[in-house]
């Protein structure tokens, strides 16, 4: 049996910077789909502005840099993969065009993941973007999420476990 050096109770536990730079990737996705920013503004705005720093009151954990430049250009360069298999998997009479600003991004970004990133298991990716949806959203949104990735996890042959 390995002994595992003990931990201080008080002592806080380092940020998840791949959870913020999910968080962070959503807002930047966002910000390019309303207010219609470049790639190329929208990441050289997040990267100098936003990731690990406190904006208007708001702490913004430190975020994998790479990570968000990652999610964000990926999700631009593959929109015509993401956004048919977000389509597929949402309900006939909901396509991505009806669905909110933010869980567009959301679903985009977690889609990119889930079609590209075939290294990080779905699970963690779907339980990522549902915390995702928690900070957005009180209401049933994450539910929706949940049930839309599982459903694209499941049409690409993405290992749950």
């Amino acid at each position: 049996m390995t002994e595992h050096p003990k931990r201080d109770p008080g002592a806080q536990r380092p940020a998840n910077q791949r959870g913020a730079a999910r968080l962070a990737a959503v807002q930047a996705l966002y910000q390019m789909d309303v207010g219609r920013t470049t790639l190329e503004d929208t990441l050289a705005q997040f990267g100098a502005f936003h990731l690990g720093r406190e904006i208007e009151g708001e702490q913004y954990l430190p975020a994998d840099a790479d990570f968000f430049r990652q999610i964000v250009t990926g999700v631009t360069r593959h929109q015509l993969d993401i956004d048919p298999a977000v389509d597929k998997a949402l309900a006939e009479s909901w396509p991505i065009e009806r669905v909110d600003a933010t869980l567009r991004a959301i679903l985009r970004a977690a889609t990119f993941e889930l079609l590209r990133r075939r290294d990080i298991p779905a699970r963690v990716v779907i339980t990522e973007y549902v915390d995702v949806a928690r900070a957005f959203y009180e209401d049933d949104a994450s539910g929706l999420v949940n049930a839309t990735l599982d459903a694209i996890a499941k049409q690409v042959g993405s290992d749950l476990v």
